[in-house]
């Protein structure tokens, strides 16, 4: 029987969807990513530890409704909300990290698995988060290139982190996280050692990325990737997205940008290929968020609670 942490939030979301949102156990087995048997035990704990009666005794049914919600309105497999922590940005990613972490456990305890990583201070919050997650058999590969120095936010560093946690392999993309050209950039993927990297890459059976908002003060400008002309020209695209060296417009369509050429990463199509979750916090990445919503890719969101609301509020608006 489990009795708490991770198997226990597993238990409750299999409970909530069965008992709440009337799926049937195949269908949670298909939103949870687990085996129908893993499904029924989750259910039968559930019963013994006296979760179901009338209602779902937990407390965080509420973020499981709004997740519901999300599910619905964006065409979504499975969302997860973090409870509202308040105003503080590092504590609305610590509990979207958890989350992530929990579905990181989740997927990756049985098998080999492939999981594409991308960049973020979301990211880095997943690897800080994760715990009791061993398996030889994972592997874990960078979705794009990497910076030039070591940041807990890099790919490289992310991917480093989560294989030394969980005893799995990494493989890294060696290259920069954008070529100074197209040109540049095609280059850099004709070299055998890319070509590799990325073939690993594009048959991920997960890709997890964050999203950047392409303002003044985002993470690509404050870290040096973008110099301040490119971030202005951005800017003046109408561009208001970023996730896996891709620049996306309001609407999810591709920016008008040559950054989106400079980046010898994976492409547009290999994201619709692979099981993609999204992390994302704050109300300030809303805009963002929505805009990659749109380009429809994205399989699985994970927010904070304050980021759902503005969704929602914005989708019923």
């Amino acid at each position: 029987m489990t009795a708490g942490g991770k198997d226990t939030d597993d238990m409750v979301q299999a409970t909530w969807l069965y008992h709440v949102g009337q799926m049937s156990q195949e269908e949670v087995s298909r939103r949870m990513g687990l085996s129908r048997f893993k499904v029924l035990r989750l259910l039968q704990d559930a019963r013994d530890l006296g979760l179901v009666r009338i209602s779902i005794e937990h407390g965080t049914t509420g973020t499981l409704a709004r997740a519901d919600r999300l599910i619905q309105h964006f065409g979504l497999t499975e969302a997860m909300v973090a409870p509202n922590t308040g105003d503080d940005a590092a504590a609305g990613r610590r509990g979207v990290g958890q989350l992530a972490a929990s579905w990181l456990a989740r997927i990756g305890r049985e098998g080999p698995v492939t999981i594409g990583v991308g960049w973020g201070r979301t990211m880095a919050a997943m690897a800080d988060a994760l715990t009791g997650l061993r398996n030889p058999e994972l592997c874990f590969v960078s979705l794009m290139g990497s910076m030039t120095h070591t940041s807990a936010t890099s790919p490289f560093d992310v991917c480093v982190r989560l294989a030394a946690l969980t005893g799995a392999r990494a493989v890294f993309l060696p290259a920069p996280f954008l070529a100074d050209s197209a040109e540049d950039a095609a280059l850099i993927r004709r070299q055998r050692l890319v070509r590799e990297a990325l073939d690993v890459a594009r048959a991920a059976d997960h890709m997890v990325i964050s999203v950047g908002e392409c303002t003044a003060d985002a993470l690509l400008q404050s870290s040096g990737i973008l110099t301040p002309d490119e971030a202005a020209g951005l800017i003046a695209t109408g561009a208001v997205a970023d996730t896996t060296g891709k620049f996306f417009a309001a609407d999810g369509s591709l920016a008008a940008t040559d950054l989106n050429l400079r980046a010898p990463s994976i492409e547009l199509q290999d994201l619709h290929r692979s099981d993609v979750v999204v992390l994302s916090s704050g109300t300030g990445k809303a805009a963002a968020l929505r805009a990659v919503l749109a380009a429809g890719f994205v399989n699985r969101l994970i927010v904070d609670e304050p980021l759902a609301r503005a969704l929602l509020q914005e989708e019923a608006a």
